[in-house]
């Protein structure tokens, strides 16, 4: 059975989905970052962690492609025109969107008193807005792969709500009826009890 170490409210949250949209059983170690047993895996204290035997892996987005690999789903596969542009579509997510969430988050709360830069927030929420306006321009039908829900999907839903947490815009109409396709699926309902 794997195991996921982490916590809900983190980018672990990423990896539960995946692990339920794919039917796999697993626990869930609820550990946050830089805590002793997280320390003892992952060296930078980031979650989450997953273990599958002897496998340890660190990093969401490389969990969720492993086990969408192994288990034949999220993905298409791999050397296919789709899977290029699927892994497109998500190194543009984690370079556009989620880097910006992470920059605020880090001046926010994680940086040092001392390290942060609280007038970046602004042209990080209008670089957010930008993003996200852009890629939903590419958007090809209720999810970002046409019909077919990926883990490009998963990682997007997951950075959209921890933006409206955070107090970045929403008023992109697209994006919101996006949110709304991939947040009203039964996986999401039942981790978030909405």
């Amino acid at each position: 059975m794997y195991e996921v170490i982490g916590s809900p409210t983190t980018r672990a949250f990423r990896v539960l989905w995946a692990l339920e949209e794919l039917g796999q059983p697993y626990t869930l170690v609820k550990e946050g970052p830089h805590s002793e047993a997280v320390l003892t895996l992952n060296p930078s204290g980031k979650v989450p962690v997953f273990k599958d035997g002897d496998l340890v892996l660190t990093d969401s987005t490389a969990i969720m492609t492993y086990l969408a690999d192994k288990h034949g789903g999220l993905t298409h596969t791999a050397g296919t025109p789709d899977r290029a542009r699927q892994d497109a579509l998500t190194h543009c997510i984690l370079d556009e969107i989620d880097a910006v969430l992470w920059t605020a988050a880090r001046h926010s709360f994680i940086l040092p008193k001392e390290h942060r830069v609280a007038d970046v927030k602004p042209s990080l929420m209008w670089e957010y807005a930008h993003n996200i306006e852009r890629l939903m321009n590419r958007l090809e039908g209720p999810y970002l792969m046409g019909d077919t829900f990926t883990i490009a999907d998963i990682i997007l839903t997951h950075c959209g709500s921890w933006a409206k947490v955070a107090g970045f815009p929403t008023d992109n109409e697209a994006f919101a009826t996006y949110m709304r396709n991939c947040r009203s699926r039964p996986v999401f309902r039942k981790l978030t009890g909405k």
